[in-house]
């Protein structure tokens, strides 16, 4: 049975301000927390988990990339509890530098899904005239987008707003939705 942290089809997700390693929470809509992860710094390989709360006697998720420093490798998620593994996220790599995109794998690697930031003009805006623009993510399974993550106004505190209520017949495992944020939050956060 899926942790309960993943039963939630929307939820925030911000980074703690002023921390030398980041640290990221998720909450539920009542502000309850849900899920908490500390990314380790210098990493070549990234290696991502996601715990129930801040004492981290509970992990979650595993997120780990394929490859070492490769800028469009696959990052296999793993649930902590089953050892199963639910997915990965594949970065697009050299579209990505342009305006960001993932495609969401099933177990088997097989395309179930995408997620792509919201528009090209205003990608081409965030990465060379200024970062304050938020991003917006939309995501999509069976050519219909059935969810959104939007960042917030505020630039000196990483948060999103991720809801995916849309995908009514729960197309996306939510445990892939909950690593696409963190990647999205730990990895094109690092473009500012």
């Amino acid at each position: 049975m899926p942790a309960a942290a993943f039963q939630h089809d929307r939820f925030h997700a911000r980074a703690k301000v002023f921390d030398i390693s980041p640290k990221f929470f998720f909450y539920d809509l009542q502000g309850q927390k849900i899920g908490f992860l500390k990314q380790k710094l210098f990493k070549l390989k990234e290696d991502i988990r996601l715990y129930a709360d801040e004492s981290m006697a509970q992990e979650l998720l595993t997120i780990k990339a394929r490859n070492i420093l490769d800028f469009s490798t696959a990052y296999d998620v793993t649930d902590s509890l089953s050892q199963q593994k639910v997915g990965a996220l594949k970065r697009m790599g050299m579209k990505s530098i342009i305006k960001d995109e993932w495609i969401i794998l099933d177990s088997g690697d097989q395309e179930i899904g995408r997620i792509r930031e919201d528009s090209m003009a205003l990608a081409l805006v965030r990465r060379f005239l200024t970062n304050i623009i938020p991003q917006s993510f939309h995501f999509e399974a069976g050519g219909q987008m059935v969810g959104t993550a939007r960042q917030g106004w505020n630039p000196f505190v990483l948060k999103m707003d991720v809801d995916v209520s849309a995908d009514t017949g729960r197309k996306l495992d939510r445990r892939l939705v909950a690593a696409a944020i963190v990647l999205l939050l730990a990895i094109e956060g690092k473009q500012g």
